[in-house]
């Protein structure tokens, strides 16, 4: 079996609008184009694996028990149209957090501990891999595990990519689509 490329994504702010710890299902807006963007990933034989920092476990804000049942229904979502997520890796810490969540961690984006986890996990070719994210420390966690294309989508368009290291900046994701379209 040869090597998967992978299109990694971000949750809060790529898949869904990111209104501040999200963890009850009724908070939960997909972002748009989102379900176009991983149809035609698929399409192009990419899969997708879901790679999200959750500091609101370590702040206290909500559990790990909800935030799997908010991941089991998204998933449930993406299923509906068809789509098939891969994997999912989330980081529960924080150095502001409590107890055990309270700690760095290699895992927490810009580290590359949950891409890196996933390329044990899955054989994964990140030479022709994808990582879309809203934030720097995404595209910091892309560059240090190597990811080939770091795709930096930001609506808001509130922190600025730096273009040096090879990323492209988007702030819709219908643009996203057409670019892998003519990639």
């Amino acid at each position: 079996m040869s090597a998967r490329k992978i299109l990694f994504l971000d949750r809060d702010g790529v898949i869904n609008v990111d209104t501040g710890h999200p963890h009850v299902i009724d908070e939960i807006q997909f972002v748009d184009g989102i379900f176009d963007l991983c149809t035609l990933a698929c399409d192009l034989g990419y899969q997708i694996i879901i790679i999200t920092n959750q500091a609101g476990i370590a702040k206290g804000h909500y559990d790990e028990e909800q935030f799997q049942r908010v991941m089991e229904w998204m998933l449930g979502q993406f299923t509906k149209r068809g789509i098939k997520i891969l994997d999912y890796y989330f980081c529960p810490h924080h150095v502001d957090g409590f107890g055990k969540y309270k700690k760095a961690c290699n895992h927490r984006k810009p580290e590359p501990g949950m891409i890196l986890s996933a390329c044990v996990d899955h054989d994964i070719d990140l030479k022709n891999s994808i990582i879309i994210g809203d934030k720097m420390s995404d595209m910091e966690a892309g560059r240090r595990a190597k990811v080939a294309t770091l795709l930096f989508f930001n609506v808001l368009s509130n922190e600025e990519a730096d273009m040096s290291n090879n990323i492209k900046k988007f702030t819709e994701l219908s643009d996203i689509t057409q670019y892998l379209k003519d990639k």
